[in-house]
């Protein structure tokens, strides 16, 4: 059709695909050829997919169905996140829980139940999305977290690791949510920071020795105040004692940070008293802020450490080892506290519990007031303001995030570090640099990994242990805990159908229960290469051809996430990283550059823009997208729009116009054109060699870099092929491909058209999976049938095209190079002179000093001058006579940098070059100048072009140059050149008037025109006397006057023209 709607076109394509089956036949089609693997990282189904997952999903449909077409088994099987606190946050939203014993209240199998009945809550949704995208992946033999074959794996993956000494519980400072009631890990409390304001305050501990002087410290977080154990200062710095002029007042802090106390430290009122060295400060002790745990032993004392440093608070930093990392190593190390006897006055929600009486049941940011309220009130509130700061929340509730002492069990990742980068050594990322930095510095930093949380819907871990924690049995598998419980008929391995199994102690100790503790979700998602085959249980062999994947893809978010998950157990389990190739893609933003967000409402719905553009408008816009480089995208509608009008319908109309033309050829010359591509025909016209070659490096270089998997360069090269398609192949060629230069060319033209249409449609399969469908539909009708014995229902069937060593032809490639430089020139001239292509001048002229550029471009000058419309191409590597001259502009940066003050003197040196030293330069990029010498890169070569007077008065010479290439445009017009201007101008006005008419190149139309206006010279009537020959060959009739139109004649269409001045009547 003349008017295309892609979105429409891509459902029919949607309905021809499931008519067919087209995924699993494909599949079936690809079977016994060598495997390629594919891991698909499991999203949550209790969200719907957003342009991040787009972005990421049609990556790996791309590589995944270039894979299928260059001759390879893909199994793509979708997965599923069904566990962890995604689901449990909706649950607890949902039923109003705040607290663990909420949910004991109401049952961990009743809890369970209600996480279990919203886990695939909108896969269906998923599954509409993800087909209406165009991405080929199996629903029906997906896999989930939840299903016991997988958690049966997951549990051997952790008796490997328990079984190898690699599974400690212990006892850390973790990243804590109180939103979720659980610790998580260090890779997800990074994945959410956002600024954020909080209270910033100094406080006063009185010295027990001498209560008027009192230590200072400085915190952001009043709340931990409570549990202060000891103060902490560097030993290598030296404190001062100070006395502060307007309250008497004596306080010890660093000298470097008076400006905690006062805005300009050099005006303020304080007397320095005496200087104390750190180390003496050692062993102090003070007066508790608060008396609820006055009296442990040991404790309110000054401890030394080099971890406080001198640039922020005041040098003193308070401990409260339950809530900070630090705290916990310092306080530990001088038998502030010792093991698990930490003072945590917190319950699982974030709220104080009966021994910070004064705070009890009160949640602790909504204690900050209260708490600064109390130390005023008690004058130990020395100075009251706000600190803004980012600081990470949690990815799930959005809740600020603490850190605190937490029982976990940890899988040890510190001992394995040079392993890690071993193994992440032996893969290829795209792009690198995040493997070599953002990743390697992630591994080179790696600490051992919470794999625990405290919550129900999950994994549990298999652990068995007795009341005093010295017996433990790790289960390996549903058969082994069957064996040790006596259970039988297992089914099931959530909390609430194993919880209540026992193993009989084999020391006398009664009876083992299971931990309470279920996985870390990423712990799950990180064994997924073996859990969704079931191994080592099922499919052993098929593992071991699968293993390690040969691609994997995700987001940048996931080097931190499901990449290093998946790094740190295969390194465990194989010594080996579980992918060969992976794709890292970036983050896609808001117009603004924010972050996507649906309450905000700024990033247009996906639904619409697909049925609006199209899904492959989608796809090529986000897979040409700085966002595959790992870069952020900035996505806006606009782009998607701008890419249908600027790719999309020039591509559909070539392939319109090939089937177009194969009618006039038929109607004409009676010609079917049958394509056949076992025949050894080699084209002769210049630009179907070029076209044919162009295509060809194209294919070599796409699996070349697909090879990489460097997606973001084989784009734009697919993208340019479909251009040079477009605006020079089929625009150069247009009378041939119609038969004006008779039927045996116009045949090679077709041939040619055809080859690189098809191909196209095959090599952009991958990336635009509807219209190439659609095309190939109708394109295949031309191929030989007799040759024809594979499937070929689908172009997704296809293979990719091979090189074609007999088109290559570096030669022809290099001369249509030269042609384009020369007509990209000309272009600019006349858009610079306002000088449509529609009017004729009389002179090009050509500088060039390689002869090799001057004979390409009288090869083709035919070409040129046809589409820059000129009468006369002038070549020559003759500069002087046109008045051409070279300047020299310094690169004031990199000779500024070389020399130093010495490039003064050499600015005034280039200031006066003479001609001679210019062309020196020029020549050999080489030039010695007071000493100095300049090479290549030093000096930028400008070409300017004064034409000598005495030409101007009959000529007007434009010039523009590129690189080497000159080209000088005569743009003086007379009247001839103005009546075959308007003569083409007539002609594209009756080809409009045509294609809004519905008219098809094949019907036959005579042209009227009359009723001119504003044409007082006649300028019109002249013009159409004058080229009557050239509008009948253009038009294939001939353009006569309104007066000559016999009476009665059908008039098809009629329509007032204006070119220029002139308004004319046009009748059809």
């Amino acid at each position: 059709p003349a008017h295309v709607s892609f979105p429409a076109e891509e459902h029919k394509v949607l309905k021809f695909w499931d008519e067919i089956d087209a995924f699993q036949t494909s599949v079936k089609l690809s079977e016994g050829r060598k495997p390629f693997s594919f891991y698909d990282g499991p999203p949550f189904a209790t969200g719907l997919p957003h342009y991040g997952h787009i972005l990421a999903g049609t990556i790996k449909d791309v590589v995944t169905r270039y894979a299928h077409q260059t001759g390879h088994y893909v199994e793509r099987r979708f997965g599923w996140d069904c566990h962890g606190l995604p689901v449990e946050h909706e649950i607890d939203k949902k039923l109003g829980i705040k607290s663990v014993d909420d949910v004991m209240k109401m049952g961990i199998k009743a809890y369970n139940a209600e996480c279990r009945s919203i886990v695939m809550r909108y896969s269906g949704e998923w599954e509409i999305a993800v087909k209406r995208l165009g991405r080929w992946i199996d629903f029906r033999n997906d896999y989930k977290t939840l299903n016991t074959s997988f958690m049966e794996s997951v549990w051997w993956v952790f008796k490997q690791l328990h079984d190898k000494g690699q599974v400690y519980r212990g006892f850390m400072i973790m990243p804590y949510s109180t939103g979720c009631t659980t610790p998580v890990s260090n890779f997800e409390a990074n994945q959410n920071y956002k600024d954020t304001i909080d209270p910033a305050v100094v406080v006063s501990f009185p010295l027990k020795s001498d209560p008027s002087v009192s230590l200072l410290a400085w915190t952001t977080t009043p709340w931990t105040l409570p549990s202060n154990l000891a103060l902490c200062v560097n030993p290598a710095f030296e404190y001062i004692k100070i006395k502060d002029g307007e309250t008497g007042h004596i306080w010890i802090l660093l000298e470097s940070r008076l400006e905690i106390l006062y805005k300009d430290p050099k005006k303020a009122k304080f007397t320095i008293l005496e200087k104390i060295p750190g180390t003496a400060l050692k062993g102090l002790e003070y007066e508790p802020i608060f008396n609820y745990f006055s009296d442990r032993k040991g404790s309110f004392v000054v401890v030394t450490d080099g971890y406080v440093t001198d640039d922020s608070g005041t040098g003193i930093v308070h401990q409260a080892p339950a809530f900070g990392e630090d705290d916990y190593r310092v306080c530990l190390a001088n038998n502030v506290i010792t093991g698990e006897d930490v003072p945590c006055p917190l319950d699982p929600s974030g709220n104080f519990t009966e021994e910070v009486t004064d705070y009890k049941g009160m949640y602790i940011k909504d204690a900050d007031k209260q708490i600064q309220k109390d130390l005023k009130g008690r004058g130990r509130l020395i100075r009251q303001s706000q600190f803004s700061h980012s600081y990470p929340f949690c990815w799930r509730s959005d809740t600020p995030l603490i850190y605190r002492a937490v029982p976990s069990w940890f899988v040890r990742v510190s001992n394995i570090r040079e392993k890690l980068m071993k193994n992440n050594a032996a893969t290829l990322w795209v792009p690198d640099m995040i493997k070599e930095r953002r990743f390697a510095n992630w591994l080179e930093n790696a600490r051992d990994w919470n794999i625990s949380r405290n919550r129900y819907w999950g994994t549990p871990i298999p652990l068995w242990i007795s009341d005093d924690g010295e017996e433990v049995v790790t289960v390996g598998s549903v058969a082994e805990l069957e064996e040790l419980t006596g259970a039988k008929g297992i089914t099931d391995l959530h909390r609430e159908s194993i919880d209540h199994l026992t193993i009989p102690s084999k020391k006398g100790k009664g009876v083992l229960r299971r931990v309470t503790e279920v996985f870390d979700c990423w712990f799950e998602s990180g064994s997924m290469p073996v859990a969704q085959q079931h191994y080592p249980f099922e499919n052993q062999s098929k593992f071991k051809g699968v293993f390690p994947a040969d691609f994997i893809a995700e987001g940048l978010d996931q080097t931190r996430g499901w990449f290093y998950t998946l790094l740190v157990l295969s390194t465990h389990l194989f010594d080996t990283a579980p992918w060969k190739n992976l794709i890292v893609n970036g983050l896609v933003l808001a117009a603004d550059g924010k972050k996507m967000s649906k309450s905000k409402r700024n990033f247009p719905d996906p639904n619409i823009l697909l049925e609006n553009f199209g899904a492959d408008a989608i796809r090529l816009y986000l897979i040409n997208s700085p966002a595959v480089r790992a870069e952020p995208l900035r996505f806006e509608e606009k782009g998607v729009k701008a890419l249908v009008a600027a790719v999309f319908l020039p591509w559909y109309n070539s392939y319109r116009f090939f089937f177009s033309q194969l009618s006039l050829l038929k109607k004409e010359h009676n010609y079917d054109f049958v394509y056949d591509p076992t025949d050894s025909w080699v084209p002769e016209n210049v630009m179907d060699k070029w076209i044919l070659a162009a295509l060809q490096s194209l294919i070599k270089y796409t699996r070349d870099e697909m090879a990489a998997y460097r997606l973001y360069t084989v784009v734009p090269r697919l993208l340019q092929l479909i251009e040079e398609l477009t605006n020079w192949y089929i625009r150069f060629n247009r009378r041939r491909l119609k038969g004006e230069n008779g039927l045996e060319d116009a045949k090679s033209a077709i041939r040619t058209l055809f080859e690189v249409l098809f191909s196209l449609c095959k090599m952009m399969a991958p990336f635009t999976p509807f219209i190439a469908e659609t095309m190939y539909q109708n394109l295949k009708t031309c191929l030989k049938s007799s040759h024809v014995t594979d499937d070929t229902r689908s172009v997704h069937f296809l293979m990719f095209p091979e090189v074609n060593p007999a088109y290559f032809n570096a030669e022809v490639e290099r001369a249509v190079s030269t042609l384009q430089a020369v007509i990209e020139l000309g272009r600019y001239i006349r858009d610079k002179t306002t000088k449509p292509i529609k009017t004729p001048l009389r002179e090009l002229v050509f500088i060039h000093p390689d002869p090799v550029a001057r004979d390409d471009a009288l090869r083709l000058q035919t070409y040129i001058l046809e589409e820059l419309n000129i009468k006369k191409l002038t070549v020559t590597a003759d500069e002087k006579s046109y008045g051409v001259r070279y300047e020299l502009k310094p690169d004031h940066k990199v000779l500024g940098q070389r020399l130093g003050k010495a490039y003064a003197g050499l600015r005034k040196a280039l200031a006066g070059l003479k001609i001679e030293q210019v062309d020196e330069y020029v020549r050999t990029s080489s030039l010695t100048l007071d000493g100095v010498e300049l090479v290549e890169g030093d000096l930028e070569i400008l070409r300017t072009f004064d034409m000598p007077v005495s030409n101007q008065s009959v000529q007007k010479y434009e010039a523009k140059s590129q690189g080497a290439n000159l080209v000088i445009l005569d743009v003086a017009e007379d009247a001839s050149l103005v009546q075959e201007g308007l003569a083409r101008e007539v002609v594209n006005r009756v080809q409009k008037l045509r294609k809004k008419s519905g008219l098809q190149p094949t019907d036959d139309v005579l042209y009227y025109y009359g009723d001119v206006r504003g044409d007082t010279a006649g300028l019109l009537a002249a013009s159409v006397a004058a080229q009557a020959e050239y509008l009948a060959r253009a038009l294939k009739a001939p353009v006569a006057g309104l007066d000559e139109k016999p009476a009665g004649a059908h008039v098809l269409a009629e329509e007032v023209q204006e070119i220029e001045e002139i308004k004319f009547l046009l009748v059809l």
